[in-house]
């Protein structure tokens, strides 16, 4: 496979991903302040600034908006242009890297992608944004999921459907992080918190439905809602799928399903990485987690997961060559493939 291609279908999985994240965050948070008595604006910003911050994207957002009040969050977050990881750049950029490599997709994928990206683009979204926000999100998290249905259902589970998978993992485990990260103000610097306000169980239920976990979560732990039950079931959960060790399962069965290495071994730094992260959280506890921060381990973790992207980038798209001979041998094996 051609690194071009493969770059392209892991980007177009991670932004796929990305948008449907966001649109859950902005979502959930629209909700939760709906539920919640005295809200003056010093609150609602100590509301809306930990999504922003939850995203990354902080530094940008204060260079285009003086204050973090809900208008200008969401138009940062969901119809920015300036700000790359906004909802609607996110899935034009998703739609860009499927356009690079049309050839290799479904007629069903790229119509689907296509469309969304037409609605995201038109009149008619800011319409119903105006309307209802919450049916805006709807349509960006129904289509995210027929999307991935599609990739599911009609890609041939090759080489390119592994770089698919490796995007949509990687993606998935960040944002969870980032998600979690949201309300880490009301928990103590390090250790378990206690007992927690009405407002404070209501504000970590909307991080559970943020990650589409709330009902998940209730099976295993039933309706009370505690930051430390929350963070174990988002984090160390083996079989619920938008947590960060079912994430970094599926990213590394992904990434050695590529090269053909067992278990056990390694033969890229993309390989040895995820192998050691895997291993930390299948041998952690929620309670050594507390101990070192809760905030601190997110952030430890989004930067792991950063090195791996980093790592991935070095061992199949990035490709360095010793002299000018092995480039132009290069150049023509990739276009006798395009020619096939």
């Amino acid at each position: 496979m051609l690194s071009r291609v493969a770059n392209s279908l892991f980007w177009m999985a991670r932004y796929i991903e990305r948008a449907e994240n966001i649109a859950r965050l902005v979502d959930v948070n629209l909700q939760l302040l709906l539920d919640i008595r005295d809200l003056d604006e010093k609150r609602l910003i100590e509301y809306w600034l930990p999504i922003v911050q939850a995203t990354g994207d902080e530094k940008e957002f204060f260079n285009l908006h003086p204050h973090a009040t809900g208008k200008a969050v969401t138009e940062f977050l969901v119809f920015q242009p300036e700000n790359p990881n906004s909802i609607v750049q996110t899935i034009c950029q998703a739609r860009e890297n499927a356009r690079m490599v049309r050839d290799q997709l479904t007629l069903e994928l790229w119509e689907e992608l296509n469309r969304l990206y037409l609605f995201v683009r038109s009149p008619e979204a800011r319409l119903i944004w105006r309307r209802s926000p919450s049916e805006f999100f709807q349509e960006i998290k129904a289509s995210s999921l027929h999307l991935n249905g599609i990739i599911a259902a009609t890609l041939v589970h090759d080489e390119g459907w592994r770089f698919v998978q490796a995007g949509q993992y990687l993606e998935r485990a960040d944002k969870t992080t980032r998600i979690l990260d949201v309300r880490y103000q009301t928990l103590p610097e390090r250790g378990a918190p206690g007992a927690i306000t009405p407002d404070q169980a209501l504000e970590w239920s909307a991080v559970l439905r943020s990650c589409s976990a709330w009902d998940a979560y209730k099976t295993v732990s039933g309706a009370d809602v505690h930051p430390r039950r929350v963070a174990e079931f988002l984090l160390l959960s083996d079989n619920f799928p938008r947590s960060v060790r079912f994430c970094v399962t599926g990213l590394n069965q992904a990434i050695r399903s590529i090269s053909g290495v067992a278990e056990g071994h390694f033969c890229n730094d993309a390989e040895k990485l995820t192998g050691r992260l895997l291993a930390e959280l299948q041998f952690s506890s929620v309670d050594e987690i507390f101990e070192i921060g809760l905030h601190q381990y997110l952030d430890d973790t989004q930067v792991k997961l950063n090195n791996i992207g980093d790592a991935l980038f070095r061992a199949y798209i990035f490709q360095q060559f010793e002299n000018l001979d092995q480039v132009h041998l290069v150049q023509q094996e990739e276009q006798q493939q395009q020619c096939l």
